[in-house]
């Protein structure tokens, strides 16, 4: 989620922490019976540090498998990337990693397969969508950790002074929808569209998505500047940018800045994920979350985010790795999740977290995990081509959508032939 972003980004599902440890070295560790974890902090605050929760996972596992010892590294999301590039440069390799993204590890065959690290069980426990967004060339090697998916928020209030009776469903209604926010001036910005840097990649994919687009076609090719997506930017300019009914440019506004506003009460809709509920809630807006609208209806899969565990071949610890991480998918996901307030990965947590009557502001996006599309993750070359789109991909709202997204298809290919 660093990378997108919940989690998620994400970093939008993760806010920055200086660097806490839970054990030695920066590497993995020459012990047989020691596992060396890296992961990533989600906390924003010393209360709700990742470390707290990976203590406890450690100390309730090292009870139950007196023979394994598990040294846990905890770094905030900024440096995590940067760290652990060095750490393998240095052959100080962990032995799991959990963190924004896999493909590149997969490409210099540093990993194990899933198959090789988890049970039958715990691995047919993970929700299949993310699961096998977790796949390269038909094989699993990142094992989702969180997830999110994407829904439409809208201010009931803003709604009702709008004179808006029911959320939109197609583009058309949202346009609507907006006009009527803005000539009642019941909110600052109508619709808001944060194509800026942050994740620009996000948004976009969100709207190409909505008219049978997107990043790559079914045999992974990229696609870019497909009609649907041209076609979709044309639609953008033309009834929501050039009319004024959302920032004044789109390109340099980020989701960071859209998410503040409609805390603020400031912005009447806007495509949004789980960490949005709670600063909704904070800044007190009385708020509603639909399907997001398409060109002719909602959307049938909306845009899904995850971050991922992995594990390196390097140590040569498959045992200790597999009888570590069946551990912690069966008996302490529901925990994590619930700290976050995340969408789970496991079915079982998926399962009590619907029931429990804990989490009815998660519900939407429950609904929505099943069927969720990801970015070509699997593909090494993503994220080169995912930084493109995050520096130029937002020029495509107001400058001629053709040329921006053509640039960026040619880029994608140049990655991908170089991959």
């Amino acid at each position: 989620m660093n990378k997108r972003a919940v989690a998620a980004g994400a970093a939008a599902l993760a806010m920055a922490l200086s660097v806490t440890a839970c054990g030695g070295d920066d590497g993995g560790s020459g012990d047989k019976n020691t596992i060396k974890l890296v992961a990533a902090d989600y906390g924003d605050k010393k209360s709700n540090a990742s470390k707290i929760y990976w203590d406890q996972v450690v100390k309730d596992f090292e009870k139950k498998h007196k023979d394994i010892k598990v040294d846990v590294q905890v770094i905030n999301w900024n440096d995590i990337d940067k760290q652990v590039k060095t750490m393998i440069q240095s052959g100080n390799v962990p032995d799991l990693l959990q963190t924004g993204g896999y493909a590149d590890k997969v490409a210099d065959d540093l990993l194990y397969k899933a198959d090789d690290v988890l049970s039958p069980k715990t691995k047919q426990n993970l929700i299949p969508s993310f699961a096998k967004a977790g796949e390269v060339d038909g094989t699993q090697y990142g094992i989702p950790w969180v997830s999110s998916s994407r829904v439409l928020f809208y201010n009931k209030e803003v709604f009702k002074k709008a004179g808006v009776k029911n959320p939109p469903k197609t583009w058309d209604e949202l346009a609507d929808a907006a006009q009527k926010i803005k000539k009642s001036k019941a909110a600052d910005t109508p619709y808001a569209l944060p194509l800026g840097p942050e994740e620009a990649q996000g948004e976009m994919m969100m709207w190409e998505l909505g008219n049978g687009g997107g990043y790559t076609d079914d045999s992974g090719k990229y696609t870019i500047d497909s009609k649907q997506n041209v076609e979709t930017f044309e639609w953008l300019q033309k009834n929501l940018v050039k009319p004024g009914l959302t920032y004044a440019n789109p390109g340099t506004t980020d989701r960071k800045e859209a998410f503040a506003d409609f805390a603020a009460g400031k912005v009447g809709m806007l495509n949004g994920h789980p960490s949005l509920v709670q600063m909704a809630k904070q800044g007190k807006v009385d708020y509603g979350v639909v399907t997001i609208p398409g060109k002719e209806g909602p959307l049938k899969s909306t845009l899904g985010v995850a971050d991922w565990m992995m594990a390196f071949k390097d140590g040569g610890k498959q045992k200790q790795i597999k009888t570590f991480l069946d551990f912690v998918y069966t008996k302490k996901m529901l925990k994590f999740d619930e700290m976050y307030n995340f969408p789970p990965v496991t079915q079982d947590a998926l399962k009590t977290m619907q029931s429990n009557g804990k989490h009815e502001d998660l519900k939407p996006f429950f609904d929505e995990l099943e069927n969720a599309k990801f970015y070509p993750l699997g593909d090494p070359s993503w994220d080169i081509v995912s930084a493109e789109i995050k520096k130029t991909g937002g020029k495509a709202a107001k400058e001629d959508p053709k040329k921006v997204l053509g640039d960026l298809q040619k880029k994608a290919e140049e990655a991908a032939a170089n991959k």
